[in-house]
């Protein structure tokens, strides 16, 4: 398997160059030449069926019972036996539980996988990488936790400064490596995101760092999260609909990847929050940006969806040039359409999309407690509610549960009266000293940083 990239004018290279690669040098993202289609997988544990879907997208580089090994590692971190268990919330309606991974968010069912794909890679090569990510909040403690024991990593991951809850915060800057670096930017999450493409794009200073990236924008950590779709279409009966709660649309992309290798998904649904380009553009056909609002879900504060592009890279029949030029106006102008045929035959039959306020998502939480007796967290809220929206009678409703509910406890118990309590691994997180940095958002700074780490 050979990986392009959707701008069109980088190398075409194989999946061990796409994992420590992570962005293209011509800015764009990797996706393989050509999409595998996936025979039903009716038995064998959650890392066997991860082993089996690799197995097309790492042809070539990786033997498929190394990646088997890797993925029983990986996923052997995870504190239930299904890894990601699917619970009943109404009729009709389940929940799959992404958060039983080490740092209570979905980012550890690829990020555990992808720090041992790292370190297999770089052990084998004799090399050492440095990553640098952006994180809205959950991204940056699973990858750092994924690669906190590497010996041929060091890490730096950016976050918007009072943008990240406290828990999120401390995950990060509580971890003693000395492999890692946290630094808190005066900004907001696509201001951090900028300044992580804006790296890899000085080539310079790409080269001399030896950089690499966790952030969705790596192949991997979409690869992987396909997976997960698969398990819910062979334990629930479909075809069926699927709820994302959606900010830079890797997780919801992941999901139309499994569909187009064949798992029997109906309708994807993204749900967003107030920051909602998303869900405007499936009801406009336009993208453009607006502020970034606050939210009590700010993991999904974002107006510049990354992982667009790779649908948007289908949508254009795989032109790169012609994706790269959208790009640029995106960039210049805010704004970003696409005609009505690409709308009608890539977006229509598949995507689904709805919005919560704050209010909404306080009242979803407050309502599935009431109902249930079940916490769960603001992200998990907003595609619930969407997922009451979409909902149909006879089609099985599965909505995605992105990070346990003690991640984000004061709206939980503003919203029930009860606070969630962290898992005994994390019991005293918030009595451990925190080591961080706070930088403006100015990439000379924070590439000094980075260069004298």
């Amino acid at each position: 398997m050979k990986y392009v990239s959707t701008r069109g004018s980088a190398p075409v290279l194989g999946f061990s160059d796409v994992v420590l690669a992570g962005l293209a040098t011509d800015g764009g993202l990797y996706v393989p030449e050509t999409w595998p289609s996936m025979p039903a997988v009716s038995s064998g544990s959650y890392a066997e069926l991860a082993a089996n879907i690799f197995s097309p997208f790492i042809e070539g580089d990786i033997d498929n019972a190394t990646m088997l090994r890797l993925a029983q590692d990986a996923y052997a971190t995870f504190r239930h036996p299904d890894v990601v268990p699917i619970v009943d919330l109404e009729p009709g309606h389940s929940i799959m539980e992404l958060f039983h991974g080490p740092t209570l968010a979905f980012k550890d069912v690829a990020l555990q996988l992808l720090g041992r794909l790292f370190d297999h890679i770089l052990t084998a090569r004799n090399e050492k990488v440095t990553i640098v990510g952006a994180t809205s909040g959950d991204t940056g403690s699973a990858a750092i936790d994924g690669v906190k024991n590497c010996k041929n990593i060091d890490i730096v991951i950016l976050y918007p400064a009072g943008r990240v809850s406290d828990v999120q915060r401390r995950q990060m800057t509580t971890v003693d490596s000395p492999n890692v670096r946290t630094v808190a930017i005066e900004g907001t999450f696509d201001d951090c995101q900028d300044l992580v493409k804006a790296m890899f794009n000085h080539a310079e200073f790409r080269e001399a760092q030896n950089l690499s990236a966790v952030n969705s924008i790596n192949w991997a950590r979409v690869m992987a999260q396909v997976v997960y779709y698969f398990e819910a279409t062979r334990r629930i009966n479909g075809p069926i609909d699927i709820t994302v709660p959606t900010g830079n649309f890797g997780n919801v992309l992941s999901g139309w990847i499994a569909k187009n290798m064949g798992a029997p998904i109906r309708h994807l649904v993204v749900a967003s929050n107030q920051n909602d380009i998303l869900t405007r553009f499936f009801e406009s056909h336009s993208m453009t940006v607006t502020g970034v609002h606050p939210t009590l879900s700010p993991s999904m504060d974002i107006q510049v969806s990354s992982n667009f592009e790779r649908l948007l890279f289908e949508m254009n029949n795989r032109d790169g040039a012609m994706t790269a030029q959208q790009l640029q106006r995106f960039r210049d102008r805010g704004a970003l359409a696409v005609e009505q045929d690409q709308f009608d035959q890539w977006i229509a039959p598949t995507f689904r999309a709805a919005r919560a306020s704050d209010h909404d998502t306080l009242a979803t939480i407050r309502s599935v407690y009431e109902s249930t007796g079940m916490l769960i967290d603001p992200h998990t809220a907003v595609g619930v509610k969407a997922a009451r929206e979409f909902a149909e009678d006879g089609v099985p409703m599965l909505t995605l549960a992105t990070a346990h509910p003690a991640k984000f406890p004061d709206a939980v118990e503003r919203a029930t009266g009860e606070r969630p309590q962290l898992p005994a691994h994390l019991a005293d997180l918030f009595d451990r000293p925190e080591r961080t940095t706070q930088l403006p958002n100015d990439l000379a700074t924070v590439e000094a940083f980075v260069a004298n780490r």
